[in-house]
């Protein structure tokens, strides 16, 4: 008999997310965290990837850990019909896949770093600049809905 590889509910895998991106941005290792929680650092790779679920008593816990209310990672999160749907759980809306593409790049140490450096500038013209640096180096910006709209920064 095959074994079926579970997808990871996209609900999990938003809060696990958060936690990440909350530990992250408090420069918390994962072995801290789950030492904290008093689990192994193995244990919130797979919360963080949302392969386990994290209970309702865990969530308390890890809210209380990295200072935010519960609620800190529901913050965006794909609404339930979308995660119950297979078919828009699996393929997606247009809206859902850039709230979710923002939401995985903004949980990689990469993109926490670029987006507390960036907030960290504050002449618009520089940071128009760089926006523009970056557009340029990513090359074809007719799939960028952003690029389109008028700057009111300029």
């Amino acid at each position: 008999m095959d074994k079926v590889k579970k997808i990871p509910n996209p609900i999990d895998k938003h809060v696990g997310s958060r936690v990440r991106m909350r530990r992250v941005i408090l420069g918390m290792s994962q072995e801290k965290l789950g030492e904290a929680l008093g689990l192994t650092f193995q244990q919130v790779q797979k919360y963080e990837k949302g392969a386990n679920r994290i209970g309702a008593s865990r969530l308390q816990q890890i809210s209380r850990t990295l200072d935010v209310p519960p609620a800190f990672f529901f913050e965006g999160a794909p609404s339930f019909e979308a995660a119950a749907s297979d078919e828009r759980a699996h393929v997606g809306v247009a809206e859902d896949s850039n709230s979710t593409y923002v939401a995985d790049f903004l949980s990689t140490a990469e993109g926490l770093h670029l987006n507390m450096a960036f907030a960290r500038i504050h002449d618009p013209k520089v940071r128009k600049r760089i926006v523009d640096l970056v557009v340029a180096l990513a090359g074809d910006e007719s799939h960028d809905p952003i690029a389109r709209e008028p700057s009111d920064e300029t």
